[in-house]
């Protein structure tokens, strides 16, 4: 890894000399639409006020645009490096099943070189099994600043949980979905914010508790999020889903939010290194119930280490691009 700099000011004030030397420089942030991606609008906004120009486009259209740096959430590349474009490959998570640990050794083997790459942690960077020199670090997942200065008492608590983000069936929701429908949860509502949730939305219809909205702008978010009166961060205990940061529970800790969540291995250690605390359920809900949750002491860690600016900052890349700059 890149050693990093004792002092983020100097890179800041470095960006901004060097924009002010030399024609703006384009960052094209590139993604395929199929997951959620807060991290895109955090750097936009970062690297906007370093001096960059910041563009969001699919691997679609990439080509079409003029830039500088070429930086690919991944999926798939197979485009040949192009001179006068820096490449950064970015890897937010782990292949899911079926067949995962092909999945990962395949995207290994044939993506194209990046000169840097990204990894959410440890154990998703070991999961690709690079064998090469790259320089590399680590960007986990983050909130915005601002949300941790939301007053947290003001808003009207009309859902009594809410369940944000990923409902893919590698996620199981059914199986919190049917404690709302027909299970001991049957007389308390549920809110799910997301995407792609149409056909689950058609098997839950009939039940008036359960509602569905999204996807709605991430500046939208703290809003719907406030009107609930808990979080609930349900993940099942299968790699790599539970060795992968939680972003929706980061979420409703910067909103103010109790949070409800299963027990693995990511939550487990983010309670030990930060704190907070939350009613864990079992991995098969047995112990749903409003008493117990109601009745429950929670507790909320700061996160003003878990903001998208430390983040990014911690990761390398700045430095990465900063040393990039110098040889223009």
């Amino acid at each position: 890894m890149l050693r990093k700099r004792k002092s983020t000011k100097h890179s800041a004030i470095l960006f901004i000399i060097l924009s002010l030397l030399q024609p703006i420089m384009t960052i094209a942030f590139v993604h395929n639409n199929k997951a959620f991606l807060p991290e895109t609008e955090a750097y936009c906004r970062f690297f906007s006020a370093l001096g960059f120009h910041c563009e969001v486009v699919n691997k679609d259209n990439v080509g079409l645009l003029h830039r500088n740096v070429e930086w690919r959430l991944m999926g798939t590349d197979l485009s040949k490096p192009k001179e006068g474009i820096i490449k950064i490959h970015e890897y937010s998570s782990s292949s899911v099943p079926p067949a995962r640990v092909w999945k990962n050794l395949t995207k290994a083997f044939f993506n194209a070189q990046p000169d840097y790459r990204l990894f959410l942690n440890e154990y998703v960077r070991k999961s690709f099994s690079f064998y090469d020199k790259i320089p590399f670090g680590y960007r986990d997942m983050g909130v915005p600043a601002e949300w941790l200065d939301l007053p947290h008492a003001s808003s009207e608590k009309i859902y009594d949980f809410v369940y944000l983000g990923d409902m893919s069936p590698v996620r199981e929701p059914e199986r919190l979905l049917n404690c709302f429908s027909t299970g001991i949860m049957k007389e308390h509502s549920l809110l799910l914010i997301g995407k792609n949730y149409a056909q689950l939305q058609s098997i839950y219809q009939a039940y008036p508790n359960i509602h569905f909205i999204g996807p709605i702008a991430q500046v939208l978010t703290p809003t719907w999020l406030r009107k609930a009166r808990y979080g609930i961060n349900f993940i099942v205990d299968k790699q790599p889903i539970n060795k992968q940061t939680s972003t929706k529970m980061l979420e409703y800790i910067a909103c103010g939010l109790p949070v409800i969540s299963t027990k693995y291995h990511w939550v487990e250690s983010f309670q030990k290194n930060n704190g907070g605390s939350y009613f864990w359920l079992d991995q098969d809900l047995s112990n749903f119930n409003w008493q117990q949750i109601t009745n429950f002491q929670y507790q909320s860690p700061d996160l003003s280490a878990w903001t998208w600016e430390e983040q990014i900052r911690k990761s390398g890349v700045v430095e990465f691009l900063e040393k990039m700059i110098e040889k223009v």
